[in-house]
């Protein structure tokens, strides 16, 4: 893993992380994760095992630190642990394709995956959920994963444009 790499993936995480702070809950205290975004586009970056797991992790802490959902503390440790390794494996599967379409397909299905082991989890954690599994999937887990789709997209846009000019530059 290269220094600016680490570093890149590290500001990511950070961004991601006070967006996902100031980000206000919509339905039964979840919201949309905007660290996952963060964490997708570092994934995109270095796509290797060591990249997920350390991103993976800081993302899964630095959520359980910001959320208000019960039980959500190790859920958003579960979810992104594995949801890293999972897009990482996606983006590898896909690194033939048009990235355009890749980055969109691999923000949709991360975001879902995530939002179904996080209530999953929570549910297994605390036993109950605020609402009923259907109904957080559609209102919140659904729309969360468009929001993300977007933000994931234009953030891969922008560090990649930017890494690219920076590249050329040095």
């Amino acid at each position: 893993m290269k220094l600016k790499d680490m570093i890149l993936t590290s500001l990511l995480i950070a961004i991601g992380l006070v967006l996902h702070y100031v980000v206000p809950p919509i339905v039964g205290g979840m919201k949309p994760d905007f660290l996952l975004a963060m964490l997708f586009v570092a994934l995109y970056i270095d796509h290797r095992p060591k990249n997920a797991l350390v991103a993976g992790l800081l993302a899964g802490i630095f959520s359980a630190l910001t959320t208000g959902f019960p039980g959500g503390q190790i859920a958003n440790m579960v979810d992104k642990f594995v949801t890293a390794f999972v897009v990482m494996a996606m983006i590898k599967v896909f690194s033939n394709f048009n990235s355009n379409l890749t980055v969109l397909f691999t923000a949709f299905v991360g975001t879902v995956l995530s939002g179904v082991v996080f209530l999953q989890t929570a549910l297994f954690v605390v036993g109950s959920l605020p609402m009923a599994f259907p109904v957080l999937f559609t209102s919140v887990v659904i729309p969360a994963a468009l929001v993300n789709t977007v933000a994931t997209f234009i953030c891969y846009k922008v560090v990649f444009s930017t890494r690219n000019m920076i590249t050329h530059k040095a």
